[in-house]
């Protein structure tokens, strides 16, 4: 799924692809895909395209003053074509697109644009037209932005303190108390931090608290920078290639060299290191326990 960091890069690629560009049209391909009517997607037909930005893991495209904002939910993505086809897009159970975005381009015989796509069967990617992005109910509820300045160690301790024994990996996760954080990036965070994804979120003495703070500023921030300037094609390969842990299972992990482990839920699973985390021990993975009663 893409974090604020992937997302992060992705508004600024685009923004540099779309400043003071029309909008020729957007083709709907996936009809459960768009989320709201009024206004209609083509009230974007023909407007010009002023700002890329980012709201938590939302993407949102302002065009003359009407907002397209996108969640790529969990295997969503937005592709640069140099060169779109000329017919519109048409559905097709079968193929990952979701919306087209052709792009005006005046100095040539071939229109540009932006394929939104979602792989996979399961299908939560969602397309929004507003008039506000506040008016995105997703939005409107999410937590402070982990990499806005007004996000202190204040902001950060009163919101572990209002959340009680509830698990920190979860805390972490939940959009509308910190907005932007996934499943890989909560794993990368508690594992900078040296925590267990199960200590509660109100029992942090000063220390682990400072550092919590610092591996949420730094593991962003250093995840941001550099992204920043990368293609939206580059993306995926560049926070992969930079994850600690998460999706690193039976690897070593770079600190200590121990394994890293995973806990396996329904549908996710964390990846820790036991040495760096849980002071060797390895956590319980409730389904594999459950499967072998």
């Amino acid at each position: 799924m893409p974090e604020l960091p992937e997302v992060e890069a992705l508004a600024l690629d685009l923004k540099g692809r779309l400043l003071d560009r029309a909008i020729t049209r957007i083709d709907l391909a996936a009809f459960s895909a768009l989320k709201t009517f009024d206004p209609p997607l083509h009230s974007l037909h023909g407007t010009l395209v002023e700002d890329v930005t980012r709201h938590g893991k939302f993407l949102d495209i302002t065009a003359s003053g009407t907002h397209l904002v996108m969640h790529l939910a969990r295997a969503g993505w937005v592709r640069w074509r140099d060169e779109v086809p000329a017919l519109p897009a048409r559905p097709n159970s079968k193929n990952p697109l979701a919306a087209r975005i052709v792009i005006d381009d005046p100095d040539s015989d071939t229109q540009p644009g932006l394929d939104v796509t979602e792989a996979g069967t399961k299908k939560s990617l969602a397309i929004y037209v507003v008039r506000d992005p506040q008016d995105v109910p997703g939005i409107a509820r999410l937590g402070p932005d982990p990499l806005d300045d007004a996000f202190t160690i204040d902001v950060l301790s009163q919101i572990l303190q209002s959340e009680g024994r509830k698990q920190i990996k979860g805390v972490l996760r939940h959009q509308g108390t910190i907005a932007g954080i996934g499943n890989a990036y909560s794993d990368e965070l508690l594992h900078a931090a040296r925590m267990s994804p199960y200590k509660p979120a109100n029992a942090l003495t000063d220390d682990e608290l400072q550092g919590l703070y610092d591996a949420i500023r730094g593991v962003l921030g250093a995840a941001v920078e550099r992204s920043r300037g990368l293609h939206a094609s580059e993306l995926k390969g560049e926070k992969k290639t930079n994850l600690a842990v998460h999706g690193r299972a039976g690897e070593k992990c770079p600190v200590c060299g121990d394994v890293v482990r995973e806990v396996s839920f329904a549908d996710s699973s964390l990846q820790y290191c036991a040495t760096c985390q849980t002071g060797g021990k390895p956590l319980a993975d409730r389904r594999m326990s459950r499967l072998l009663k």
